[in-house]
């Protein structure tokens, strides 16, 4: 396994001196968080024994989400609060992708761009909801913003994960969609992206951005039925908060040329990519997010304010969502390389500066 610090390290200065007039502080700053992280130079965790006593310094690890190391156990977090939001309903996983005559403008404008996207989605979704006559009310969705393809270009897209259900707050009703001879039927794709389309180009001229000389007139969007929600929601939540490629798929890094392993989405199969290591590290970095940028935001119904409107749905509807709970992966403890014995945190962020007196306050206060 070839770990992305060590190209970043061995090849970042090339990278520098290549992409540097094309690079955001957030970018840069993502790539020093990912070179130091766990490393020596980032702020250290004191750690002791339980039973013998036994110390060491343990270095932090950078958080930063687009490391390959660092948030899993937030993923865990977000993915239990989504499955507690789940209601007794058929779920479609939406998904509105912006052209690639665009994608230009949201490289340049990330914040505005990309937020348009997220919003523009969410709006399309809670028209079609109104002014349907089965559900005629505010739909719940779960969005999550993807900005890679497989191959790990640059291609901007939302996720929606959204029940076939709508509350009436005027006249206090919840409704779901009936379910026909061929399943649940939601929305039609292409009036979808009609809609979105409008809205998004509009959206752009508010913010002053100038369109492209041509972009097409027919745009993508895709409606498609994932049973009760569970097991969109684990897709989405293995890729919320792991960077963009997985060290593992790092196959080879040979005379400047680093190869990665994907998967196409086409035929199934796994497909390798070979680039220079400076190129390859600028696909990693233009995934980069503005600071602040939220890029997992739920709407409607399952917004985070309307936990007491859910808990009032699974009572009246007799569901438990505690039966969709997820696969739990536990962090393993630290174990005294000395006894075996758990290890517990002492102390955190501390600086090189404070090392000498961290290290030798315990031994003092073993000499006593």
């Amino acid at each position: 396994m070839i770990r992305l610090a060590a190209l970043i390290a061995e090849f970042g200065a090339d990278f520098l001196a290549q992409f540097r007039p094309r690079l955001s502080f957030d970018q840069v700053q993502a790539l020093s968080a990912i070179e130091h992280c766990r490393s020596p130079a980032s702020p250290m965790m004191l750690v002791q024994c339980s039973d013998c006593a036994h110390h060491h310094l343990i270095p932090h690890s950078c958080g930063h989400r687009l490391c390959p190391h660092c948030q899993h156990h937030e993923s865990q977090q977000w993915l239990e609060r989504q499955m507690q939001r789940l209601v007794p309903a058929d779920y479609f996983l939406l998904t509105f992708t912006l052209p690639a005559e665009l994608r230009g403008l949201a490289l340049a404008h990330a914040d505005i761009v990309l937020d348009s996207l997220m919003r523009c989605a969410w709006e399309t979704v809670l028209r079609f909801s109104q002014n349907d006559r089965q559900l005629q009310g505010t739909p719940g969705a779960i969005a999550v913003l993807h900005t890679h393809s497989r191959r790990l270009d640059f291609h901007p897209h939302v996720h929606l994960v959204v029940p076939a259900a709508a509350v009436d707050a005027g006249r206090r009703r919840w409704r779901c969609k009936r379910r026909g001879k061929n399943g649940t039927y939601l929305f039609n794709e292409k009036a979808l992206a009609k809609v979105f389309r409008a809205r998004m180009l509009a959206a752009i001229e508010v913010a002053g951005i100038p369109l492209p000389a041509r972009y097409p007139k027919e745009w993508v969007a895709h409606c498609k039925s994932v049973g009760s929600g569970e097991k969109a929601l684990i897709y989405l939540g293995r890729y919320l908060y792991r960077g963009v490629i997985r060290e593992d798929d790092i196959l080879a890094c040979e005379n400047g040329q680093v190869s990665f392993r994907y998967r196409n989405a086409q035929t199934g199969k796994s497909e390798k990519r070979s680039l220079p290591a400076a190129d390859f590290l600028w696909l990693i970095l233009q995934h980069v997010l503005p600071k602040g940028f939220r890029r997992a935001r739920n709407f409607g119904f399952l917004h985070a304010n309307c936990k007491r409107l859910i808990a009032l749905l699974h009572l009246l509807l007799k569901f438990d969502p505690s039966r969709f709970a997820p696969p739990r992966k536990e962090r393993p403890a630290m174990l005294c390389p000395c006894c075996g014995a758990v290890m517990v945190i002492v102390r955190t962020r501390i600086r090189s500066t404070s090392l000498r007196v961290i290290t030798v306050a315990p031994l003092a206060a073993a000499a006593l």
